[in-house]
């Protein structure tokens, strides 16, 4: 059963992905663009659920040794050859994270965007060394239009603060945000959802 959900999420992402190129935009999420000062200046960097990898090509440009992990291996493809083509150190792994063990204490920097899977969570702090930075951006609460349909897939409002027993609250916002993705200019149609997003630094 679980070797079919596997095959099944591969298909689902790497249809999603099968008409990506390199000229596709994948640009980080706000919570890692606003406050990229909070990046350390090396270290290793970790992206989970990465896609077209925006959050890891913006990591690996500010100078960190970055994996990116990602079930679909059409969008980890385009990733690596961008990377190769700009020569930076991004390193894709095709993984289904529901099976992934995470290393331990391992990563400087792990950032998350729309993607939650709150079983992951104690496995994601210990995978941080102490004083590594988590970026964590997902849908916020309740179900929104153009987005996951499954109430699990939303955090709840305040929620991001409790969740962490080894990380103290760097950031935490909630607000309507543009598609990262989309285009430089802005319109009246522009597709915007509610996130919520949270910087916590590792503490034990």
């Amino acid at each position: 059963m679980s070797h079919t959900k596997k095959l099944n999420s591969a298909e689902k992402w790497d249809s999603k992905y099968q008409q990506a190129t390199l000229q596709t935009p994948a640009n980080p999420c706000h919570v890692v663009k606003q406050h990229s000062r909070l990046l350390p200046f090396r270290g290793q960097a970790l992206e989970l659920a990465c896609g077209l990898g925006g959050n890891a090509r913006f990591l690996a440009l500010c100078g960190l040794k970055t994996h990116a992990w990602d079930i679909s291996d059409n969008a980890l493809t385009i990733l690596n050859n961008w990377a190769s083509l700009n020569h930076l150190p991004i390193e894709p792994l095709i993984t289904d994270l529901e099976q992934m063990i995470l290393p331990f204490q391992q990563f400087d920097v792990i950032v998350v965007s729309r993607y939650l899977d709150r079983s992951l969570f104690p496995a994601i702090q210990d995978a941080l060394k102490p004083s590594g930075l988590l970026f964590y951006q997902t849908f916020l609460e309740p179900v929104q239009d153009n987005a996951p349909q499954n109430p699990d897939f939303y955090i709840q409002t305040g929620e991001f603060n409790q969740a962490w027993s080894k990380l103290k609250t760097e950031v935490y916002g909630e607000g309507w945000l543009a598609s990262e993705n989309g285009t430089e200019e802005s319109s009246e149609s522009e597709v915007k959802h509610r996130y919520a997003w949270y910087i916590g630094r590792k503490t034990a």
